[in-house]
């Protein structure tokens, strides 16, 4: 009795035409929100630096100029030279998670891919 309940639980039955679609949606589902994640983070780094270059110039002529940061909400005072620090901190900060984010991507498009070739799965245009 016993070696019938291994035999059955060592192969589980293959997934039906609807399980198979849901899957494949959700991966699909699953890039589409890292490449929107990507995207956003990679336009806050382009800020970053935009913002950078700008208060690089007002470093060279008066690190002491006064510039306002908004730090979560709230508006604060502060110096050029203490801002541009704090700025290239958290502009490399995005850039190792878009790092980050650029390989859970790549990982999880050769899982659809590979989940595609297992199922057959063809998109209904290229078919």
């Amino acid at each position: 009795m016993s070696a019938t309940k291994s035999k059955s639980k060592s192969k589980p039955a293959p997934p039906s035409t609807q399980e198979i679609q849901q899957n494949y949606n959700r991966l699909q589902n699953e890039l589409q929100t890292l490449a929107g994640k990507i995207g956003e983070l990679e336009q806050e780094a382009e800020e970053h630096a935009l913002v950078l270059s700008t208060l690089d110039e007002a470093l060279a002529e008066g690190p002491d100029r006064k510039c306002f940061r908004l730090v979560g909400g709230v508006l604060v005072e502060r110096t050029v030279q203490d801002v541009v620090p704090a700025l290239q901190t958290n502009k490399d900060g995005i850039l190792k998670v878009v790092s980050s984010l650029a390989e859970q991507y790549k990982s999880k498009e050769e899982e659809l891919e590979s989940f595609k070739r297992e199922y057959n799965i063809r998109p209904a245009s290229a078919a």
